[in-house]
């Protein structure tokens, strides 16, 4: 009799989760588009400012920084990280052109690991993308040692001096050459999302009269050509790889009328960045608008007029976390930043984002930021698309799913044409984004509490250049 009792129950359980196996379906259903903004932080490297946090560290100990990072800004839902992997003509990064960073281990010393590898790969696992930042034209800070190989060393004809730094020359077609070369390298060997130049070009003042014998207009124009080239050769090598620059927040003093400036970046730093986004040589801008809503500078004139300017391409302003409870800005509150994201979503012509200046900032929660950042940030979202860089579709994906123990396995078949998954979930007719996925993936557990509760799952094609594919949708 007992025996009897275990093979019925064994045969009903084999029925159940057969059952279960079958129960979600394909059909031919879509979902709606998950959120598109991009969020993003900059991480800098350049004085240690904000990883790793003091030179020598072990490989463990950087490492360790550095996940600690990239987990926290998914965890506020941000999209981007951008890793400055080229401070001051060095690397972040196994080359052949410069030598390592003394940021890292000491000047030209292998560190024990590429870091750059290393973030790319911990924030793809994430779905999130990670965006290499180049330091274009600054060659040495300082009296700061720099490792054997460097361009100062081997070419110092090429450097100009400005206060207590040193730059290539841009005016030097070898030394524009070779940062050229050094970016492009980057782009052929790493799977990164994104090229990205902040606003050293020329020095700022009161050294911005280096002695190069080269009047302004001349000096944007070789910026301009530096500018142009780089964008047309990143785009031939691979399409998808966003190309940004994050110029000083205002192009020249009275653009707009209202605002008040004592750097001309169009004169001083030879930074024609309304030219670059009206042509069509980037694929966004990030200004600087590092002030407040409302003054002298404010950010809401700033963000304005920058937006007027290319309405196909997309202004994402790079926010100043790290002026709340500064003491460059006394008095500035958290919830500052709250009211630039909310102006800047609602500005956006193209799409939305944000930027902000710098990680460290949001890693100590200074002032209680994050949660101006948790408020807005209530689900997670995907880059905008670059439609101009490639409009081609990724193909549906085939979708199952089963029981398993400790929730829904979700797998899917596909033709390697997106980079990314997302994968959304429904019931009742509504949706959310639930993980965004690296375009290696093919498939996913959702949490048992996750999946008792939905009756539809989406798992969305993302392209390279963001363009989203028709989901494969399961119901049950």
């Amino acid at each position: 009799m007992l025996g009897s009792v275990k093979r019925f129950l064994t045969l009903l359980l084999v029925l159940v989760l057969s059952t279960a196996a079958y129960a979600w379906q394909q059909v031919d259903e879509n979902a709606p588009e998950p959120p598109r903004e991009f969020r993003a932080a900059w991480v800098a490297t350049v004085f240690n400012l904000d990883w790793p946090s003091r030179a020598g560290l072990s490989a463990g100990q950087q490492k360790q920084e550095l996940l600690h990072i990239i987990t926290r800004a998914n965890q506020l839902k941000l999209n981007a990280i951008i890793l400055q992997v080229r401070p001051n003509g060095d690397a972040l990064y196994q080359s052949s052109l410069e030598p390592w960073s003394g940021w890292l281990s000491g000047p030209g010393v292998n560190p024990g690991y590429d870091p750059l590898a290393f973030a790319i790969a911990e924030c793809h696992k994430r779905g999130m993308e990670l965006h290499a930042w180049f330091n274009p034209f600054r060659a040495t800070v300082g009296d700061r040692p720099v490792g054997r190989g460097h361009i100062s060393r081997r070419s110092p004809g090429w450097l100009l001096r400005a206060g207590s730094t040193t730059m290539l020359n841009p005016a030097n077609s070898s030394a524009r050459d070779h940062v050229m070369n050094v970016i492009l390298d980057v782009v052929r060997r790493y799977n990164i999302d994104g090229v990205h130049l902040d606003d050293y070009f020329y020095p700022y003042p009161p050294h911005h009269r280096v002695a190069d014998g080269k009047s302004p207009a001349q000096r944007r124009g070789y910026i301009d050509d530096f500018v142009k080239t780089l964008y047309t050769r990143v785009k031939a090598i691979k399409p998808y790889v966003r190309v940004g620059i994050s110029p000083f927040g205002i192009w020249q003093p009275g653009y707009p009328s209202s605002v008040e400036a004592g750097v001309n970046a169009y004169e001083h730093l030879a930074c024609d960045a309304r030219k670059w986004i009206a042509r069509g040589w980037v694929d966004y801008l990030s200004p600087q608008l590092y002030w407040r809503c409302e003054g002298p500078q404010s950010f809401n004139a700033l963000m304005g007029w920058w937006s007027s300017i290319n309405p196909s391409r997309p202004i994402w302003p790079g926010i100043a976390s790290v002026r709340v409870n500064s003491s460059d800005d006394p008095g500035r509150k958290a919830s500052e930043i709250g009211r630039q994201i909310d102006y800047s979503r609602r500005l956006a012509r193209q799409s939305s984002g944000q930027l902000y200046w710098s990680w460290k900032s949001l890693g100590t929660n200074r002032g209680a930021v994050c949660s101006e950042l948790e408020k807005r940030y209530t689900t997670l979202a995907v880059p905008p698309p670059m439609p101009w860089s490639g409009s081609a579709r990724p193909s549906r994906p085939v979708v199952q799913a089963r029981e398993v123990r400790g929730g829904c396995q979700v797998s899917w078949q596909s033709d390697g044409s997106a980079r990314k998954w997302v994968v959304q979930v429904g019931r009742g007719g509504k949706w959310w984004p639930l993980y965004v996925l690296s375009g290696v993936s093919r498939q996913v557990i959702l949490p048992a509490k996750v999946a008792a509760n939905i009756d539809r799952i989406a798992i969305r094609p993302i392209s390279g250049t963001g363009v989203s594919g028709t989901p494969g949708v399961l119901a049950r």
